[in-house]
C-alpha cells in the first residue's frame, strides 16, 4: 500500500473545476495523481519518479 505525504493542487490547473493533486509516496519513491474534486474518494495513478520526472519534462517541451 502507498502512503502519499503532502498532497497539493497542480500549479498547471488554473483553478477551475478540472484540476488534479500529486502526493509523494518516499518509501516507494512514487508520486501520485488524483481528481481534486473527489480528493480521498478518487482512484490514485501511480508514476515512478522517473516515469513522472520525465512526463512532466515532455509536457513543458511540447506545444499543444
Amino acid at each position: 500500500m502507498t502512503n502519499y505525504q503532502g498532497w497539493h493542487k497542480s500549479s498547471y490547473s488554473g483553478g477551475g473545476e478540472d484540476c488534479v493533486d500529486q502526493g509523494f509516496d518516499p518509501s516507494a519513491g512514487s508520486v501520485g495523481v488524483r481528481d481534486t474534486k473527489r480528493a480521498q474518494e478518487s482512484p490514485v495513478l501511480d508514476f515512478s519518479s522517473s516515469a513522472w520526472t520525465a512526463f512532466v519534462a515532455d509536457v513543458r517541451t511540447t506545444e499543444i
